[in-house]
């Protein structure tokens, strides 16, 4: 190998999957709480009908803008049912309205009617339609941690993503009618 040559390095976590995605990033959420994941005083200001905090989700919403902002897209399928749980109501009511001033996309595959399309199908992050980072949480909602998979499997994620996509509407759409 010359000094010009590079060595690709596959990425092995989920943040250095975030640093280095170049065209998109989509996320499959499957839970109805992921409330002892992260924003757990805001979780609670919410449940006590305290207004949202101010700076509220401001990082998260600062990365988006970043990576949105160079022409990456970054989106999301939140398969749920109603009525809502009241962590759902937190997430889609305060979460999504913020991050979508970050330029993230929303989409609901709403089974309520339905059964869904994607049975025991886990919580991922899939980046440029290859390298995918599977979630793992307690019942309870408590994040466990992420496992990148082979390349190899990425096809599968990707299936995942077009029937969740293909399932799917606009969550400004699902949430003028259906949302609290």
């Amino acid at each position: 190998m010359t000094s010009f040559e590079r060595v690709f390095v596959a990425p092995k976590t989920l943040g250095e999957l975030f640093d280095t995605f170049e065209r998109e990033a989509f996320r499959l959420e499957t839970l109805d709480d992921y409330s002892k994941s992260g924003n757990v005083d805001a979780y609670r200001a919410f449940l006590a009908g305290e207004p949202q905090p101010t700076g509220y989700n401001d990082a998260w919403v600062s990365e988006l803008r970043s990576h949105t902002s160079n022409g990456k897209r970054v989106y999301r399928v939140h398969i749920l049912s109603r009525p809502l749980t009241p962590y759902l109501r937190f997430e889609l009511g305060w979460g999504y309205h913020r991050n979508a001033a970050g330029g993230e996309e929303f989409f609901i595959l709403d089974t309520t009617e339905s059964p869904t399309p994607l049975q025991g199908v886990p919580d991922f992050w899939q980046f440029d339609n290859g390298a995918t980072g599977v979630m793992s949480y307690t019942e309870d909602g408590a994040f466990l941690g992420a496992d990148v998979l082979p390349e190899e499997r990425a096809g599968e994620f990707r299936a995942y993503r077009d029937t969740a996509m293909a399932h799917a509407v606009p969550f400004t759409e699902w949430w003028a009618k259906y949302g609290e």
